[in-house]
């Protein structure tokens, strides 16, 4: 694919722009006694990933550990994080915390990372055995739940769970938005056979992208009843697309995280729910697994941090306020 082949090429250039990427975000040196897990995020620009990075800062407070905050400014820049993924392990940290940007290209990459220090993965996977634990949303059930609450919405406004959808998913290749795709689809044919799913789309990772997909869609497919857009930057312009459409009575949108703009689309119908992750968690107990890995301690080979619906009629609710509003400073 052309997206990947450019990648491929000037590999030392965009090492070079991903570690400049982080600059300002690495902590000064450490106390001798103090351990530095490092934590390596797709996009240090997304909120929801500055939400898993104010967990791992908390982590860090909490248990007296120094925890550089890493990442490239797109998860598009996957050979950045991999020179990222390099520089960390060239710093001998205690153990490093990373979500990996592209299931195939950084399976390698953690697998030599991991022949010297303890690698715990957060959110997606990678083509590699070599994790010491992995903390994740199930993303196929995730998938599951966002089909649950497409149809609801489609059976709330058309009396039946039946008609028209499309799914609209990231960059390929991407574990857990596949995951997601495989849980909705897989849903789809078990409970909601009146549901037939007439497109799914990919993006290139920009919100604009998610406009122009969405827009097409309603265009090209007048009976569209519903659509899935697997994660935060797709919902976005799916939800933008939507809102100047006006086609928010007619079409159902499902989306997947949550940022101030997605919750103001929840809040005014532009959006009929959320299936929403808790990415703080995953930062927080991303180093506080990696801390005890790192000591010998016995840690969870897998741990589900749990996906969450959100509709406008449960959204107040104590746990949906924790969700939707969490602390990232």
């Amino acid at each position: 694919m052309k997206l990947f082949s450019s990648f491929l090429s000037s590999r030392t250039l965009i090492g070079l722009a991903g570690a400049i990427s982080v600059v300002g975000l690495v902590p000064s040196m450490p106390a001798a006694d103090k351990p530095t897990i490092p934590i390596i995020v797709k996009d240090t620009t997304s909120f929801y990933w500055q939400i898993v990075l104010a967990g791992a800062r908390k982590a860090g407070q909490d248990l007296n550990v120094n925890v550089p905050e890493l990442g490239a400014q797109s998860e598009s820049d996957i050979n950045g994080q991999i020179s990222i993924l390099e520089n960390a392990v060239s710093g001998n940290p205690a153990a490093i915390v990373i979500s990996p940007t592209q299931f195939a290209a950084l399976g390698k990459p953690i697998d030599e990372a991991a022949k010297k220090v303890k690698i715990i993965g957060i959110d997606s996977a990678a083509d590699s055995k070599a994790f010491t634990s992995f903390l994740t949303t199930d993303n196929v059930q995730g998938g599951r739940v966002a089909a649950d609450g497409l149809a609801a919405a489609i059976a709330a406004k058309y009396g039946k769970a039946e008609g028209q959808v499309a799914l609209i998913t990231s960059i390929p290749g991407v574990g857990s938005l596949e995951q997601r795709k495989q849980g909705f689809k897989e849903q789809l044919a078990a409970k909601y056979p009146g549901l037939k799913l007439v497109d799914e789309k990919y993006g290139d990772g920009q919100a604009t992208s998610g406009l122009n997909i969405m827009t097409d869609l309603i265009t090209a497919n007048p009976d569209l009843r519903g659509v899935f857009a697997s994660n935060l930057i797709m919902a976005q312009g799916a939800g933008q697309a939507i809102a100047e459409n006006k086609a928010a009575d007619k079409i159902k949108l499902v989306g997947f995280d949550n940022d101030d703009k997605l919750v103001g689309f929840l809040k005014d119908g532009t959006i009929v729910a959320l299936v929403v992750q808790d990415p703080y968690r995953m930062g927080y107990d991303g180093v506080k697994t990696a801390l005890a890995a790192s000591k010998g301690e016995k840690v969870p080979a897998n741990v589900d941090t749990g996906a969450n619906l959100i509709t406008k009629e449960n959204m107040d609710t104590p746990r949906s306020q924790e969700l939707l509003n969490p602390k990232v400073k």
